[in-house]
């Protein structure tokens, strides 16, 4: 298994809360912009934790999720997950029995276990599906993996017309956990070219099938998620909002937004099985070469516009393609 190259910082750095009493509208914001705002197994942890407490704190009405630097993010800390010891898996499951023995390597178990954990809204992976205050989701460059997730699960998301969605997964594993709800937010036959091509949609391609609010420039996306807080935190009282959540939280179960978790959980779970034709991009073998380089060499084969890189995507006139 890979080593950590270094220790990640404490979860409280990497997602970064502060509340507005007055205004009643809180943020959550990742910082980790030098590693692509990607949170660790505990920093996602905290991140459900907060959620769960923006649920109940009458002194919230909404929150807005973004990210430092240039990106949202482009997805969770695979690295160190992947370098993670059983006591990590224990300790990201909120298990702190020391009896309590993981299921061994080379068990369907061994990755099944994970996979349901990261239905289970505590995990962090769908905390802002039950979130009962409005999210509102601000989208900019890389949207990708676990970050991705966000802007599915969100209520209103607004984004730069410079912001990239997709699943790097799609390229080296096949499977995200929040598959279900793409295909319902994107609608079928989007997702599914999102899914057999590994291409990132462009914020404007989203747009066009109804996954964002709303696309504006760069220097204006603050002030217009701003514009949009301030409105929802006017419009109508704590109460009324948590009731018009759970509203909305029934129209996704009737659409199944909770068993499509658990069956992306079985799916994902068994994605290790795939047997590779000759050729493939494996994630073995990209975790083996260096998952980000791997990713990035595996892009070159790509058509430019279908390219998750932003540099790649744009190749000077010079470059052979």
């Amino acid at each position: 298994m890979p080593a950590r190259a270094q220790e990640p910082p404490p979860p409280e750095e990497i997602v970064r809360y502060a509340k507005d009493p007055d205004t009643k509208i809180a943020t959550i914001t990742f910082d980790r912009p030098e590693y692509l705002n990607a949170p660790t197994s505990a920093a996602r942890l905290r991140y459900a934790d907060l959620l769960r407490g923006i649920t109940v704190d009458d002194d919230v009405k909404v929150v807005v999720i973004r990210g430092v630097g240039e990106n949202l993010g482009s997805g969770a800390d695979l690295p160190d997950f992947m370098a993670g010891t059983d006591a990590d898996r224990l300790a990201e499951l909120r298990i702190d029995d020391p009896d309590v023995v993981h299921p061994p390597q080379g068990s369907f178990r061994h990755g099944a276990t994970m996979g349901a954990w990261y239905a289970n809204v505590a995990a962090g992976n769908r905390a802002l599906q039950e979130c009962k205050k409005i999210s509102i989701v601000e989208a900019k460059g890389y949207c990708y993996g676990w970050h991705f997730y966000q802007c599915a699960d969100a209520d209103l998301v607004i984004a730069s017309d410079d912001a990239l969605f997709g699943h790097p997964s799609f390229r080296y594993f096949g499977w995200g956990p929040r598959m279900w709800t793409w295909v319902l937010t994107m609608g079928l036959r989007p997702f599914q070219e999102m899914v057999f091509t590994g291409r990132p949609f462009t914020a404007a391609q989203m747009k066009e099938c109804n996954f964002l609010n709303t696309v504006v420039a760069r220097e204006d996306l603050e002030a217009e998620v701003a514009k949009y807080a301030r409105a929802c935190a006017r419009n109508r009282p704590v109460d009324s909002v948590f009731q018009q959540k759970m509203f909305f939280e029934v129209v996704k179960q009737f659409q199944g937004e909770y068993l499509g978790s658990l069956l992306s959980a079985v799916f994902e779970s068994l994605g290790g099985t795939a047997r590779p034709d000759a050729g493939d991009f494996m994630l073995a073998d990209a975790l083996d070469a260096g998952l980000a380089d791997a990713v990035n060499a595996n892009d070159a084969d790509f058509p430019p516009e279908f390219r998750l890189s932003k540099s790649a995507r744009n190749p000077s006139p010079e470059a052979s393609p």
